[in-house]
């Protein structure tokens, strides 16, 4: 058995989503050329043109569609009172998960507790002394 390296052009070294988007635009191409080699005009029936569907926005951009179309986002313009009343909102929400994750690792302390009585003697005690 011998495995093909990728310079060979056997195995695609493309991602998953890449090579699926790439057999997409095959078999759309393929369907196409069906479609109009099936749609020529016969003696008794003229030929009707398909209406064109829209480009994408990259092709519009200059880009061809079988390229990613680059983006940054520049800034985010969010007003100060809506950011600030987002976080305020946050942090209330944050709250109840704060204490249902207190009550789950103090269970789990629990239950760790009861089924090994040696870790008992694992605890830090912390002592003052009298003065």
């Amino acid at each position: 058995m011998s495995i093909p390296l990728t310079a060979d052009g056997d195995m695609e070294d493309l991602p998953r989503t890449l090579r699926r988007e790439k057999e997409a635009r095959a078999r759309e191409a393929r369907e196409r050329e069906a479609r109009d080699r099936d749609a020529q005009p016969s003696g008794l029936s003229a030929h009707q043109p398909e209406p064109a569907p829209y480009a994408s926005a990259a092709t519009y951009a200059g880009y061809p569609a079988d390229e990613a179309y680059p983006a940054a986002v520049r800034s985010i313009d969010v007003p100060f009172f809506r950011l600030m009343l987002f976080f305020i909102k946050a942090v209330f929400a944050a709250i109840p998960a704060i204490i249902i994750l207190g009550v789950l690792l103090w269970l789990g302390g629990q239950a760790l507790e009861a089924a090994f009585p040696e870790l008992l003697k694992a605890k830090i005690l912390i002592t003052f002394p009298n003065s």
